[in-house]
């Protein structure tokens, strides 16, 4: 019965983190479409403070933050503020300087490698040599993936630091999450770092006249595909996984979103998808598959010994029970 439900939670995880990597990835292709007349900054206001007041509506109603303590809730503020705010701003500020999509989504490969130098020293965690090699494969392809890509756009050299920028976000977000882990629920979570970045954004928005919104479909359309999927479903999975799979095997996965968006960006918006690119994929496919099954066998062996020091644990206290009684 036990393995059943093993073989359950595996697919259940595989599913998840499928339905992760296209969730993810079409935050940076709709952008490319959206913001071709209209401003970023109004796309993203639009995109998270109607959410917010729904998530809002929905935690007081069910009152799932009775129990989450104020710290509690600043350390989600504080995560909210990096992983979503400041890395959605200089996403969508790099999509609409003309940065292809799947350059762009470059920042969600060189994360893992440095995500996985700063474990030992921030987390504590150890990262294996067979896993080291796997994103170092990983991140080889992800290279293949996106060299076609660099110069095929006319952005500003300078756009080219907003991948860097929203990387960099993503990353103090997600040792945050990893440093100071709360038993906030994942609803609750979610709620505070939109309702953080939907404050800020209205804010600057404000400020720099961007706020009103144009009167169009295609710019409502826009707002819901990018408040269900790039928002709810990807960022609620990556920390769901996160919790799940663990730190390292999460920025394995993010390995794909390259090549994923590179895909959707040659079939939608028609940017270059050559022999190379598709090289690119093999090696980030083998790259990820060798940090997940690293990780996957680290946990077996973990749990299997957690399990004999208890028999062991076990046997000894029922032979000195024997004993005792013998005496």
């Amino acid at each position: 019965m036990s393995k059943q439900i093993g073989i359950l939670s595996r697919i259940v995880t595989i599913l998840a983190a499928a339905a992760f990597i296209v969730s993810w990835s079409s935050g940076f292709v709709i952008p490319a479409f959206a913001t071709v007349d209209v401003s970023p900054l109004t796309l993203l206001v639009w995109r998270f403070v109607p959410l917010a007041l729904a998530l809002v509506v929905l935690v007081v109603a069910s009152r799932r933050a009775q129990a989450t303590s104020i710290r509690d809730l600043g350390i989600q503020a504080s995560i909210g503020l990096f992983a979503q705010f400041g890395y959605c701003l200089a996403v969508y500020g790099a999509v609409a300087a003309g940065i292809a999509t799947g350059t762009v989504a470059l920042i969600d490969v060189v994360q893992p490698l440095i995500i996985a130098v700063l474990v030992g020293p921030v987390l504590g965690l150890r990262v294996r040599g067979s896993q080291w090699a796997g994103l170092a494969v990983g991140a080889l392809g992800v290279l293949l993936v996106v060299r076609s890509q660099f110069g095929s756009a006319g952005a500003h050299p300078m756009a080219y630091a907003l991948p860097a920028v929203a990387m960099a976000c993503l990353i103090v977000g997600t040792l945050l999450q990893r440093r100071y882990e709360t038993r906030t629920p994942l609803i609750v979570a979610l709620t505070v770092h939109v309702t953080v970045t939907a404050l800020l954004l209205l804010v600057i928005a404000a400020i720099t006249g961007n706020l009103t919104p144009p009167p169009s479909g295609s710019f409502w359309s826009a707002v819901v595909l990018t408040a269900v999927f790039p928002t709810l479903a990807a960022y609620g999975l990556y920390w769901w996984l996160l919790r799940r799979v663990g730190i390292t095997a999460l920025q394995a996965l993010l390995f794909l979103i390259a090549p994923t968006t590179s895909l959707a960006g040659a079939l939608l918006l028609h940017e270059p998808l050559t022999v190379e690119t598709l090289i690119g994929f093999l090696l980030c496919g083998i790259g990820v598959a060798v940090v997940l099954l690293v990780e996957s066998s680290s946990k077996d062996s973990g749990e299997h010994t957690h399990a004999e020091a208890r028999d062991t644990g076990t046997g000894a206290r029922a032979e000195s029970r024997l004993r005792n009684a013998a005496r």
